[in-house]
């Protein structure tokens, strides 16, 4: 032993102990950088999550909207649609329906709805969600005991509908435990209403002290016109102890750096060929889920010609086309249909169908009406008796869905058509550079419970005048009032004199193609010159 180190050895441990803090900060700085980039995808996961809840919670609303415009604000139909998705423990606390421009309800399902506490902030609240098509939230969070929280849902582009407002409770503390296999187990959160982090703005939390320190991350999601703001931090290490725990580990045993510097390298080597391994077996997954996805849109397709007529009966003197449109996404089967049913020689009925939604029960639906129709052609060819029997074969037994339907007698040599409607749109009829709606009496929609007989209308019809009969996809948009669809409608098929079927085709690209994501039925009747 000697009493003054080598130069060598002063070096050698200089350069082991700056080799092991170099490794050490170098540990703790990738721990760090992992630990936030784990935080910030456990915060775009939660905001997923939260995303899907929020569908979940309007899609109720859209849907008892939607029943309150077709069955005119119908209390009785209203409550029974909404009372299971409001009490303790449900969805909602309450649920009310407005007709629009009110701002009291005229039915009330569940407790009172706090905001009416103040009839200045629900007018004005209410005034305020007419004017958005979307999901319309309160601002502030309502109560100071029950705390709740309110949103209004009313239909884009009806004027004379409905609106359905609820409310949800809010834990009276804002405390809330949730459960250890939820998302939320290894962190501590807290959720606001809006984009700031304001304490008056915050929903729930499990943090008990304010403000929020340490590593944090954040996530906005979109709430109607508004947003949630998620703020989580982590209860612990998010990527395990171990890691936690390397940087030290590295500097207590400095004197075998080396071995402990290989045995991690060699420990990430692995976890990146595993990684990589994984992300092809991945890759390959994904192309088996494009490939079936394909195949089983082209079932569906399938199916729904299948369904439809493979051609038109040929009448002396009118000239036929349509085209059916799917969807530009998803693989479920939908529910608009189109037939030509010869009644003579000189006489057809069109008849243009729209199930609501889509699916397996839809398709069933759409062949069980169109059939039906078939039958009670042959009885009565008249356009509103043919309704009036679909209407009585559907309300025979209890039923979920409705369907518009469109009916249009044509006389070929008579140049006349004799209309009736069951909630559909009308036709437009095309003469020269001019296209006209027939202004006729639309009736409720098969399936919805009715109280009148079903309208006619006779129109004459011009030499070489052309009937464009179609179902809503083809002139709907998100966002957009139905007016302006039908004036884009008009305006295309007006624009320059094409063959009929090169009409259709054009039709169907220009207008139910590229432009939207619905299924889209036309067809075209023209008479002769």
């Amino acid at each position: 032993w000697r009493a003054k180190p080598s130069p060598v050895l002063l070096v050698a441990l200089a350069v082991g102990l700056l080799v092991t803090a170099a490794l050490a900060w170098s540990a703790a700085a990738v721990y760090s950088r992992n630990e936030g980039r784990l935080l910030e995808l456990r915060a775009r996961e939660l905001g997923l999550v939260f995303a899907g809840a929020v569908t979940n919670l309007q899609t109720p609303l859209a849907s008892a909207v939607e029943l309150a415009d077709a069955t005119d604000g119908s209390a009785a139909k209203f409550r029974s649609f909404m009372t299971p998705y409001v009490g303790n423990g449900k969805q909602f606390t309450s649920v009310s329906l407005l007709p629009l421009g009110a701002s009291q309800p005229t039915v009330v399902v569940g407790a009172k709805p706090v905001l009416l506490a103040s009839p200045v902030a629900a007018q004005r609240f209410f005034a305020r969600a007419e004017r958005t098509p979307l999901l319309e939230v309160t601002r502030m969070i309502l109560g100071s005991v029950n705390r709740r929280l309110g949103y209004e849902y009313n239909t884009p582009g009806v004027k004379a509908g409905f609106a359905v407002y609820a409310e949800t409770a809010l834990p009276a503390d804002r405390r809330s435990k949730l459960t250890a296999d939820s998302g939320f187990s290894d962190l501590n959160y807290a959720l606001y209403l809006g984009p700031t982090q304001r304490p008056q703005q915050l929903l729930v939390t499990n943090i008990g002290r304010f403000p929020i320190s340490g590593r944090k991350a954040s996530e906005s999601v979109p709430f109607g016109d508004s947003s949630f703001t998620l703020v989580i931090t982590p209860d612990g290490s998010l990527g395990g102890s171990f890691f936690e725990q390397l940087p030290w580990i590295i500097a207590a045993f400095g004197i075998v750096l080396s071995l402990a510097a290989a045995a991690v390298a060699d420990r990430l080597s692995s976890r990146r060929r595993h990684a990589e391994q994984l992300a092809a077996d991945l890759d390959q997954v994904a192309e088996e889920n494009r490939r079936m996805y394909a195949e089983q849109r082209g079932i569906a397709q399938t199916l729904q010609h299948a369904l439809l007529p493979e051609a038109f009966p040929s009448f002396a003197g009118l000239q036929t086309s349509a085209r059916y449109i799917p969807e530009t996404s998803g693989i479920e089967v939908g529910g608009d249909w189109f037939d030509l049913v010869e009644v003579d020689a000189q006489r057809g009925l069109l008849i243009v169908g729209d199930v609501s939604g889509h699916g397996l029960r839809v398709a069933t639906t759409m062949a069980s009406l169109r059939f039906a129709a078939l039958a009670f052609v042959s009885q009565d060819p008249n356009p509103g008796a043919v309704l009036a029997s679909l209407a009585d074969f559907v309300d025979r037994e209890p039923h979920a869905y409705f369907a518009t339907v469109l009916c249009c007698l044509i006389e070929v040599d008579a140049h006349r058509l004799t209309l009736a409607s069951a909630g559909h749109l009308a036709p437009l009829l095309v003469d020269g550079n001019t296209g006209v709606f027939p202004e006729m009496s639309v009736g409720v929609p098969i399936g919805v419970e009715r109280d009148a007989p079903y309208d006619e209308l006779t129109v004459e019809v011009a030499r070489g005048a052309t009937l464009l009969a179609f179902t809503d996809g083809l002139v709907e948009r998100r966002g957009e009032i139905l007016d302006v669809g039908l004036e884009r409608l008009r305006a295309a098929a007006t624009a320059q004199r094409l063959a009929l079927d090169d009409l259709v085709e054009k039709l169907a690209h220009d207008l139910g193609v590229e432009a939207h994501r619905d299924d889209t039925a036309i067809v075209a009747v023209r008479w002769d010159d």
